[in-house]
């Protein structure tokens, strides 16, 4: 260990004179990795929490009903965007005050909830959640048992949750669908019309994806086949003078996992295609080299009918597509890990074959694969399994579109419009339809409008409590239902407790208020419709969280971190004397 030396600074005569005085204030540092926290007790720290819930169920609430708002949204980066999507809205909501923050947060995750679960209904979760809390609360500071309060709104809950299965009524034909997704979407006939379609091309639990499209009207295109996101590598293999393509019918189809380099490995698989005058289609993770030399060489001297294509995706995702294709086509996969398969062994049962092939410089169509149909049953059986265990959204979705190419295709809806806003727009619009639409096809619909909560009202009158506070959680629920109708009218300029009043004198349970006419339909027939799983949700999700935010009794949060005052020029950190043109650091 070196001896510890000490330096004079220059001028300084002695040691003694640089040693700290008494006077001198030390600086104490705060432990790292904790801050002060801020506790609230009580009805203080209730009222808080109510008031960010107020505030963002205010915001989202606007947007509710066919007669709602657009909220405008500032972006971090980008235009503004103008939305009636209410998770969107509630994604936004950011309060200063950190109290206020957890109710708003605690309401978000609501909407969040019920947008995974179903895809729509998210207003109607956050409205409902709104009038949970604000009953609970207000119930509780008057001395109410908390506990006792969420048992009675959870027994309330399942009750009308039962009853929502009685009115419900199973999706059968495709003037249904396009009512559910015309609801959803605003009241857009033409969105309704577009859903309908795409989903009776390509089945109701086929994939259906949105994109920008390149015009101003809305467009469908269905993919039919093993469709994927590379093109040709080099435009050598181009044989169509029209639209710049590679277009072959009856086509072999070679599959690898590795990399293509060595032209000697690919003759056994050329001689092969030759001699049975079909054309090649090379799939692999890259061909390069003199591979891919001998391909384009052979292809413009030669004549040969061949393409090479780089497989798509990446890792896993890479591997998993091309099994797919190899169990469409009926081919075998090189390469694959654990297989003694090499190229230069290859026979006529290792191609994979296809009726019909379209390579672009972006992307490639396979048609007519000649796989096994039990042994692509099979795979589509295990992709939907997957599909059930897996969390992640993303995993999901690219599950989905696998299953998609190997069952009935893949329907794009291209969506037009003047201006990126306007599209944006109209994309949340379509998304919300599109998950509504699915929700009604898996657990059928009931009458809209707030309509399905207010018939189930009465079948909270048998329900049995312990004690008067679970009465009180049954009451709150009550109250709850009638609050997304209340809305709607609100939004479309009405009078609710009169409207709610003769909505409820009517005994057939589909007649209900029709908000954009302002009449009184039968909701069924004009196809004024929800999905039962978004109202069964929303319901569910909201009563969850609400009923446990009155349960609470204390909340805490960290106290604003206050920055240490910056020091004038020249001023150094604590501790070191000021910088002084340099003059005052030892050396």
């Amino acid at each position: 260990m070196l001896p510890f030396r000490r330096f004079l600074r220059p001028g300084q005569q002695s040691y003694a004179a640089f040693r700290p005085s008494a006077a001198v204030e030390t600086v104490q540092q705060p432990r790292r990795g904790f801050a002060a926290k801020e506790i609230r007790f009580g009805g203080e720290a209730r009222g808080k929490m109510l008031e960010g819930v107020d505030i963002l169920a205010d915001a989202v609430a606007v947007t509710l009903g066919p007669k709602g708002r657009n909220v405008v949204l500032e972006q971090s980066f980008g235009g503004p965007k103008i939305t009636k999507d209410g998770v969107t809205v509630a994604k936004h909501v950011d309060l200063k005050d950190k109290f206020q923050n957890v109710g708003a947060r605690l309401v978000q995750d609501v909407a969040n909830k019920t947008n995974e679960e179903a895809g729509d209904g998210t207003t109607t979760a956050t409205v409902l959640a709104r009038a949970i809390a604000r009953d609970g609360f207000k119930y509780v500071t008057t001395g109410a048992n908390p506990q006792e309060v969420r048992r009675g709104v959870q027994a309330a809950v399942d009750v009308v949750v039962e009853r929502l299965k009685e009115l419900s009524k199973p999706v059968t034909t495709p003037e249904e669908i396009a009512q559910v997704a015309t609801i959803s979407a605003n009241g857009d006939k033409s969105i309704g019309d577009l859903i309908s379609s795409a989903m009776k091309t390509v089945g109701r639990h086929g994939v259906i994806t949105v994109k920008d499209g390149k015009t101003l009207k809305d467009e469908l295109e269905v993919i039919e086949g093993l469709k994927f996101d590379r093109g040709y590598i080099s435009p050598y293999f181009i044989n169509t003078a029209k639209g710049q393509k590679v277009e072959y019918q009856d086509a072999f189809v070679l599959l690898s996992e590795k990399k293509i380099s060595n032209a000697q490995s690919l003759v056994p698989a050329l001689e092969l295609s030759i001699k049975q005058r079909r054309p090649l289609v090379i799939i692999a993770e890259d061909i390069d080299g003199e591979a891919l030399t001998t391909l384009v060489f052979n292809r413009l001297k030669g004549g040969i009918q061949v393409v090479a294509v780089k497989a798509p995706g990446f890792g896993d995702n890479r591997k998993n597509q091309i099994q797919d294709m190899a169990i469409a086509t009926g081919g075998k996969v090189f390469g694959e890990e654990g297989l003694d398969l090499k190229l230069e062994d290859i026979s006529l049962s290792d191609f994979g074959e296809v009726g019909e092939v379209s390579v672009t410089k972006d992307d490639t169509l396979l048609l007519n694969g000649k796989g096994d149909k039990e042994d692509v049953e099979k795979r589509c059986q295990t992709i939907k399994d997957q599909i059930e265990e897996t969390t992640s959204e993303y995993e999901k979705e690219k599950l989905n579109e696998r299953l998609a190419k190997l069952s009935d295709g893949v329907g794009v809806l291209k969506l037009g419009g003047a201006s990126e806003v306007e599209v944006n727009e109209k994309k949340d619009r379509v998304n919300d339809a599109l998950n509504a639409t699915r929700a009604a096809v898996e657990e059928g619909i009931v009458p809209g409008g707030g309509t399905a909560l207010l018939r189930c009202l009465s079948s909270l009158d048998a329900i049995a409590v312990d004690n008067e506070d679970q009465k009180i959680g049954v009451g709150i629920v009550r109250r709850a239902l009638e609050a997304p109708a209340r809305q709607i009218v609100k939004n479309a300029g009405g009078e609710a407790s009169l409207v709610l009043d003769k909505i409820l004198g009517y005994e057939d349970p589909n007649m209900g208020y029709d908000a954009l006419k302002g009449a009184f339909v039968n909701l069924v027939e004009t196809g004024i419709i929800d999905p039962t799983k978004v109202v069964r949700t929303a319901l569910i999700d909201a009563s969850g969280v609400a009923s446990l935010l009155a349960t609470a009794e204390a909340a805490i949060c960290e106290l604003p971190k206050e920055d240490p005052p910056m020091g004038g020029p020249g001023a150094g950190a604590p501790g070191m004397g000021g910088m002084g043109g340099m003059g005052g650091m030892d050396f």
